[in-house]
């Protein structure tokens, strides 16, 4: 019942964004991207679904350049290609709003841990095997983890941030993911994000 109910809640949420939100969004930021970088306002990264399914996440842009595949950079080592308009998006975290779109197709879901890339995944699984029980479900655009700890710079940061990933998966209901959206809310409009 409540995975059900999850979905329905899922789709209803992002199709609400998606008309109220992406539709105006999306071309201001395309003409904003388009004139600061020269480049796609889309990017697109490989990341691990429910099942150990891959699957391409969708952001805007908020870097130069683009990230080979197999180069498992994190944010901190990544910070010189951020552009002064990726920090205003990375800030408000409005880089994350098209993983809308990747709820909408069933990818993930608007609440659940975080999906990481198999470089990052495979080196937190052998140091917490139990985390490899995440992938039961479909990862998040948000999640217990990222409004506890915030952003991971490192292993050591991912690691902390996965005990909070798993306290959810313990505990998980619709009451819960309403209480998570909300702090998510406040963390947005307080500008948290990096």
């Amino acid at each position: 019942m409540y995975t059900l109910s999850k979905r329905i809640f899922d789709i209803f949420l992002s199709l609400i964004i998606i008309v109220l939100v992406l539709t105006w969004l999306v071309p201001l930021i395309f003409i904003i991207t388009f004139l600061t970088t020269k480049e796609n306002p889309f990017y697109f990264q490989q990341r691990v679904g429910k099942n150990g399914k891959q699957f391409k996440i969708y952001k805007f842009r908020s870097m130069k350049g683009e990230v080979p595949e197999n180069d498992p950079l994190l944010s901190n080592e990544e910070v010189l290609r951020i552009t002064y308009f990726g920090k205003f998006l990375r800030k408000y975290r409005i880089d994350e709003f098209p993983q809308f779109i990747n709820v909408i197709k069933g990818e993930m879901s608007i609440v659940g841990p975080r999906p990481e890339r198999q470089f990052f995944l495979d080196q937190m699984i052998s140091h917490i095997p139990q985390y490899k029980r995440l992938q039961k479900i479909k990862p998040g655009i948000t999640s217990l983890g990222q409004i506890r700890f915030g952003y991971a710079d490192n292993i050591q940061d991912m690691l902390q941030r996965a005990r909070y990933d798993l306290k959810y998966l313990e505990n998980y209901n619709l009451w819960t993911d309403l209480k998570i959206i909300f702090a998510t809310i406040i963390v947005v409009f307080k500008g948290k994000g990096k």
